[in-house]
This record gives C-alpha cells, sequence and structure tokens, in this order.
C-alpha cells in the first residue's frame, strides 16, 4: 500500500481560499528522479501568481495541483538509472513550473535539477536557490553583461531576487545603486549597495544618472520608461516577459543600441555550482525575512502577495 503525505493543494485557480493542506500519495521516482523529503521550500511570487491562473499556458488545466517549484531536503529513494545521488544525501530540489509539487512533504525532481547543498546554509536558506538566486545570476551576466565597474541599477533590491542581485554585482566589481523604501536602506548597504535610492522620496529616473544595466527584479518599470535613464549602450532587464520586451529582445534589438530583454531562469549544475562556490566562500548570504509551516501556506502566499518581503519567504516542513 503506497504512503500519504501532507501536501498544498488546489482544485482549481483562485485566491488562497482555494488553497487546502491535505493527505494524498507520496510519488515515486521515474528512472532518472529522486524523491526528496522536503525540509523546506521557498515561495516565490510565481506561486501566487500561478495559484491565480496566470500561467496556465505552463500548468495546464489539469487538477488537482501541489503548488511550489523549489525545495531542500534529502534524498529518500532514487531511480534505477540516478548516477550522482545517493538515499541521504542533502540537496535542492528544482521540479520545475510546469511539474510544481515542492509543497510538500515529499517531491520528485529530475536528476539534472538537483543539486548538492552548500554546507554553510541551512535547509530554509538552500531552497531559496534554484529560482531567486540563478534569476539574479543569469539576468545579470548573461543578459546585462556585466562587468567591473559596470554601473547597475536594481530595482526591487530588498526582495528576494534584489538581495542576491546586489552580492552577486559587487563579486563582478559593479557599481551598485539599489532602489527600495528607506526602510530598507541598512539591509542593502549591508549587502553591498555603493547607493540607495528611496523610491518613497525619489523617482530614481528622475535622478537624471545613467546605467549600463537597469535590472527590474520586480518587473514595476517598464523598459519604455527607463530607456531615458540607460547609457547609450545600456541593457534593461527585467522578471516578467511583456511584449515591448520580447519585441526588443527577439526582433528589433539588432536595430537599436538600447536593449530590452526578459530573464526566464534555467537552473543548470554550471550555475549552482558558482553559487555554491560564491556561499561557501561566504560572498553570498541568503536573506530570510519570514519562515511559516505548510499549514500556513495561504498566510506565506499572502505575505509574498504585499510584495513587502525583505528576501525570501519559506515554508519549514
Amino acid at each position: 500500500m503506497q504512503s500519504t503525505m501532507k501536501a498544498a493543494v488546489i482544485d482549481k485557480y483562485g485566491g488562497n481560499d482555494m488553497i487546502e493542506v491535505k493527505d494524498v500519495l507520496v510519488p515515486s521516482p521515474g528512472p532518472h528522479e529522486v524523491l526528496i523529503r522536503v525540509r523546506a521550500a521557498a515561495i516565490n511570487p510565481l506561486d501566487w501568481k500561478i495559484r491565480y491562473g496566470g500561467a496556465k499556458i505552463l500548468t495546464g488545466s489539469k487538477f488537482p495541483k501541489i503548488l511550489g517549484s523549489e525545495c531542500a531536503g534529502e534524498v529518500m529513494e532514487t531511480g534505477r538509472k540516478v548516477k550522482h545521488f545517493n538515499n541521504g544525501d542533502q540537496v535542492i530540489g528544482y521540479p520545475g513550473i510546469r511539474r510544481l509539487s515542492a509543497f510538500a512533504e515529499y517531491v520528485c525532481a529530475s536528476e539534472q535539477t538537483t543539486f548538492s547543498k552548500p554546507k554553510n546554509i541551512t535547509f530554509e536558506q538552500a531552497s531559496a536557490l534554484p529560482i531567486a538566486g540563478l534569476t539574479a545570476l543569469q539576468s545579470l551576466r548573461d543578459l546585462g553583461h556585466i562587468a567591473r565597474d559596470s554601473r547597475v541599477l536594481i530595482n526591487g533590491a530588498s526582495g528576494g531576487v534584489g538581495t542576491f542581485a546586489i552580492q552577486i554585482g559587487k563579486i563582478f566589481e559593479a557599481n551598485i545603486t539599489a532602489v527600495c523604501s528607506g526602510t530598507n536602506a541598512d539591509l542593502v548597504k549591508g549587502l553591498g549597495a555603493d547607493r540607495v535610492i528611496d523610491y518613497t522620496q525619489k523617482d530614481f529616473l528622475e535622478s537624471g544618472e545613467h546605467y549600463d544595466i537597469i535590472f527590474d527584479a520586480v518587473s514595476k518599470r517598464s523598459f519604455g520608461e527607463c530607456k531615458k535613464a540607460l547609457a547609450p549602450t545600456g541593457i534593461y532587464v527585467n522578471t516578467l516577459p511583456s511584449l515591448s520586451v520580447l519585441l526588443n529582445q527577439f526582433l528589433m534589438g539588432f536595430f537599436v543600441r538600447k536593449k530590452a530583454k526578459s530573464v526566464m531562469v534555467k537552473p543548470n549544475a554550471t550555475d549552482m555550482e558558482w553559487m555554491k562556490m560564491q556561499i561557501e566562500a561566504r560572498k553570498i548570504s541568503i536573506v530570510i525575512d519570514r519562515v511559516y509551516s505548510l499549514e500556513q501556506v495561504s498566510e506565506a502566499l499572502a505575505y509574498s502577495e504585499t510584495e513587502k518581503a525583505k528576501g525570501k519567504v519559506i515554508l519549514s516542513l
């Protein structure tokens, strides 16, 4: 008889009242998968957007669905073709946006999107790496082409992605301007920001400054708005695709000097190893605002939805 587990389930798209923590069957890993005993799972804005039905093109209309797309825990079982993991290994798992299922006591993830956990961080901290950590890295390095002395502005600098972006920017020896509320100024300065703009007091677009990279980690300002604050060959990067950005990225970008790009994070072993090295060298710290239990998943998503979190919101199992 197959055993059961607790999981955060929805039977249709909607608000937090759609979520129910209930018993479901523990999944069995396929040949190339591992079964992870989840110790922590990270909350992302994507999770409540998925719950609303804002990503149906990826998640489909088949129910029930277990929410959550990233976690950390211990390997409990390996598929017959898994080569690099054994039972008891402490890992980070990314079941992904299509599959979901991380807000549960157990989840299956592909061996390719399962990674060894850095030794000097907790499961709660580790669970934040696949989406927030790699979104920041891939946005700045791969899309923004960050380099030494790059002038970088990070909008939403005190959030989950933003706190990673500040630290990654400093590793690349860039000059970082952080945009956040004044109450979070000390936090972002402590992470390495060279300058802070309090958005409640001043619009960064009216400062007269020009940046090589504007990374809108919260996708609140459009490419059209940000153009005037970009250097002549500057790059705007956001985390939520829009028509104007996609047109620039894939069609018009060849003909204009100022570029616009949207990140679609791709967790992979090379980038996770880079993050692991920086964390173990204590060059990156992981900021956690609040930790909730699985039974408090609705509260956790509601808090994330306020978009006021300082760093990450985590479920601890």
